[in-house]
């Protein structure tokens, strides 16, 4: 079809889902894909265009998963684009960690300026969050001497070994994988919907995850001196887009001071402007002495980034290296990306989330069967629950309304147990807002 065409503000519907292409398609890739993929609704994509995509039949779709939130700057902005297309024209591969080229050192210095508090950062350059988590664990170990590690129950860092074994998302992504990196112990992280250790308020929750780390895992499973890491989302992710009470990252971040711990800020999902500030940490006015980046720092491309103190980073040469980390046709990407997010998309993310977050809010005080609304900017977690009174996660209407969603034309993804995450591009206006809340509306009443 020609790339011309206008491109909808609404979902176009035109044939059965999946139409006759993507059936095919979906059979073509039963043969040579891994069964491992997580593959929900049968979508295939054909043309991306800001928020929205078409399959290979010609229908559109609303996109407010934006390729699980790393389409930041919406799909083939053009601005990216142009930058992808000239690099590429210029060279295309030289592998950084042996060679230097002008626009990774531009891209961590732009890091470096953009990264939270006033100390200076090196960066090293990966492929993925996943690496960028690796990275990060090995570079505490070093800075450090220490061998332990604690991250938090329902924290998802990725799936290789090291990343595996500091997650505890779901069990599916652990089970016939053991044994695991050794030293690893997790913590429990406030959820104040569904506190752990009874009915408190927010910031007692998060004083008592605190001292579950302080008077439990000090105490009983591994010396704090013993301890190079914390690794926290700022707001968790696949665990249910989970937003931690605002006493929880100073607390850590005072914790590790006290004990010469390396405070690991794992910013994947939630970096570069998706919660309507560069980083969600911000929100916390604390500083990390490492932070990962990945998924919407590149527009799309692969790259990921260890963002770390000056005094933090100082392993030798040849103890951390990658053939294709900081790829210079990504780096451009990047480049773009950040100069579109700080001039005006990291803005319209916190006026939009807002703005969807109202109209949530507004279905969630009509439904029984939605719990709560969570989220910052454009990164909105909604807690589907059985009934308001009982609170039960409802993880069957939850995958039902994601598929229903689908079928009139809105992507979305869960996260969690029972939560639905809203994670558009961060280009969608108060019209794409109010379009894909009023798609969301009608499945929930027909299907609940």
């Amino acid at each position: 079809m020609p790339e011309t065409q206008t491109v909808p503000k609404r979902p176009e519907i035109m044939t059965e889902l999946p139409g006759p292409k993507v059936k095919a398609l979906i059979e073509q890739d039963k043969q040579y894909i891994s069964t491992s993929y997580t593959r929900g609704y049968p979508l295939a994509i054909h043309r991306g265009d800001g928020a929205m995509v078409q399959d290979p039949d010609g229908n559109w779709f609303m996109d407010f998963c934006a390729g699980i939130a790393v389409c930041s700057t919406g799909h083939s902005h053009p601005q990216v684009v142009k930058a992808i297309q000239e690099q590429a024209a210029q060279f295309l591969h030289m592998s950084g960690t042996d060679f230097y080229y002008q626009n990774m050192v531009d891209l961590a210095q732009r890091l470096d300026e953009l990264s939270p508090g006033n100390t200076p950062k090196r960066v090293f350059f990966g492929n993925s969050g996943t690496e960028a988590v690796e990275g990060a664990l090995k570079l505490a170990r070093y800075a450090t001497g220490r061998s332990q590690i604690i991250s938090f129950y329902r924290s998802f860092h990725g799936r290789t070994y090291g990343a595996m074994s500091v997650t505890a998302s779901k069990s599916v992504q652990r089970k016939h994988f053991a044994p695991f990196v050794p030293s690893v112990s997790h913590a429990h992280y406030p959820f104040s919907y569904r506190p752990f250790f009874g009915n408190l308020k927010p910031e007692d929750e998060g004083a008592a995850c605190l001292d579950f780390i302080n008077n439990y895992l000090f105490k009983m499973v591994v010396p704090s001196d013993e301890v190079a890491a914390i690794l926290v989302e700022p707001i968790q992710g696949e665990g249910g887009y989970v937003v931690p009470p605002k006493n929880w990252l100073p607390g850590l971040r005072e914790l590790c001071d006290q004990n010469g711990i390396m405070l690991i800020v794992d910013e994947v999902q939630s970096g570069v402007g998706r919660t309507g500030k560069m980083w969600a940490c911000e929100y916390d006015g604390i500083e990390p002495d490492i932070m990962t980046s990945a998924k919407g720092i590149a527009s799309g491309l692969p790259l990921g980034a260890i963002i770390a103190k000056n005094n933090v980073m100082t392993w030798e040469p040849g103890c951390h290296a990658t053939t294709f980390g900081g790829n210079p046709v990504s780096c451009a990407a990047a480049l773009v990306t950040l100069d579109l997010v700080e001039n005006g998309l990291m803005q319209n993310s916190a006026q939009q989330g807002q703005h969807l977050m109202n109209r949530l809010n507004e279905l969630v005080q009509k439904s029984d069967r939605l719990g709560e609304v969570r989220g910052r900017g454009l990164m909105v977690g909604l807690e589907i629950i059985q009934s308001k009174t009982s609170k039960a996660k409802d993880k069957a209407l939850r995958d039902l309304l994601v598929d229903k969603c689908f079928e009139k034309g809105l992507l979305i993804l869960g996260c969690g147990e029972n939560s639905i995450r809203f994670s558009p591009p961060l280009v969608v206006d108060a019209e794409d807002i109010d379009t894909a809340v009023s798609i969301f509306e009608a499945v929930l009443k027909e299907n609940s």
